[in-house]
């Protein structure tokens, strides 16, 4: 029977009524429009250059294949620099930074994924036996409005800072990034840039002064840049293409990657490393960079790459004392490894491999103890491990490698090894 509005009780069951809850409101179904906005943003578009000849004389299947591998690529590309995907028009693509989460470098990132992505479609030409697949991107930064109805993450962007950007697009010729001044300005100190002109762009009433990416240079910033000219970089293009696929494989799917590159001696595998180095700088993810070098001849010198790794990582500088070295040891194994059994268990047969310890170990356990040491830091995101100059390694040194790669196959790890043909 129905309540009378007064009862405190159901007269069947003797519930109390007061304290109940009301029935919830109906929920609204239409979306909640984001606020607009103004705020500063770098956008970019790319598009496959000649699109609808190239596709005629292909099968539906194929064009769609063709498509989700270059979609997936620049997803992958803008993600790894920080931007986000704000719509797919046709063929072109057109991303962001700065729209939903502001960065100081955003130019810099912008720029970078156009000159990646324009590289990865070149790669997917060659993977899909496309020779003449191609892209080409613009770019700008600038002020936009950002906001109301539109992409579920950025909402509505609109200003002429997007509008020029795609007229830069349009602008370039097949594997070209142009930008405009604004980007060039932000951007200089990591990236070269090459004039081209004031260029007479569809829909704008003045000229519009625009410059051609042309290479990165330095790490984010301008870190690491020489203070000289920088020779081109040359013929390595597949090479530096290789590493970095391995480092997005070994992050994505949680395996290590092992690449060795063996050659004679001035033929660029350190540049491919600087190259590689300034590349994973400009990331959004935090990769954590190792680099040792085997030694020919000197005390220690045996297992002196995988020590200086550790160095590293711990911030521990040659020459210190044994007791600043142990104390930063010990800080970073307290980062690193949360078991107090296994950081007790690890410092001394870490010590041993920085040259402050005389305790006695099996091979094995140094070699599972350092092991665990990089397995820690990859808990923390992806490593990159390289070892340089391996020829000049010992048997042992060559033992631990072969023991890591099997061992720590599980783990998102990039390991590049380095050495002349006398390794062979």
């Amino acid at each position: 029977a129905p309540l009378e509005a007064t009862a405190k009780f159901c007269s069947e069951c003797g519930t109390p009524t007061s304290g109940t809850t009301a029935p919830p409101a109906p929920v609204d179904p239409t979306p909640v429009e984001k606020p607009e906005e103004r705020r500063i943003v770098s956008a970019v578009f790319i598009d496959l250059v000649g699109f609808t000849p190239l596709t005629e004389s292909m099968d539906s299947e194929e064009v769609r294949r063709m498509l989700t591998i270059y979609f997936d690529r620049a997803r992958e590309i803008v993600e790894h620099f920080g931007g986000v995907i704000d719509k797919y028009i046709g063929d072109a693509v057109m991303a962001v930074w700065g729209a939903h989460t502001a960065h100081e470098d955003d130019a810099e990132r912008a720029v970078r994924a156009a000159l990646e992505m324009v590289d990865a479609v070149y790669g997917v030409g060659e993977e899909l036996k496309l020779p003449r697949l191609r892209a080409r991107a613009g770019g700008l930064s600038g002020e936009a409005t950002v906001g109301g109805d539109g992409n579920a993450v950025t909402g509505l962007i609109i200003g002429d800072t997007v509008n020029t950007a795609s007229r830069l697009q349009s602008a370039a010729s097949p594997g070209q990034v142009l930008v405009g001044r604004s980007t060039r300005d932000l951007a200089a100190k990591a990236i070269e840039f090459e004039a081209v002109g004031e260029l007479d762009l569809k829909g704008k009433e003045g000229l519009v002064e625009a410059f051609r990416a042309v290479r990165i240079v330095s790490g984010r910033g301008g870190s690491r840049r020489s203070d000289g000219l920088v020779p081109p970089f040359v013929g390595r293009a597949d090479e530096l293409r290789l590493l970095k696929d391995n480092l997005h494989s070994a992050q994505r799917d949680g395996r290590l990657r092992l690449v060795s590159i063996v050659g004679q001696g001035g033929i660029g595998k350190s540049r491919l490393v600087d190259e590689l180095w300034s590349y994973v700088d400009g990331h959004n993810d935090t990769v954590y960079r190792h680099h040792g070098r085997s030694l020919p001849y000197g005390e220690n010198a045996g297992f002196w790459a995988i020590g200086e790794m550790v160095r590293q990582r711990c911030g521990i500088t040659e020459g210190e004392s044994e007791h600043e070295t142990r104390t930063r040891l010990r800080t970073a194994l307290a980062e690193l490894i949360g078991e107090t059994d296994d950081r007790q268990w690890m410092e001394p047969k870490l010590e041993k491999l920085l040259g402050i310890s005389d305790a006695v170990s099996e091979r094995a356990e140094l070699f599972a103890a350092w092991r665990m040491f990089f397995t820690g830091v990859a808990q923390r995101g992806p490593v990159v491990m390289v070892f340089e100059d391996l020829h000049h390694a010992d048997d042992g040194m060559l033992d631990f490698i072969e023991d890591f790669v099997d061992l720590a196959r599980n783990t998102p790890i990039s390991v590049v090894t380095l050495a002349r043909p006398e390794l062979l």
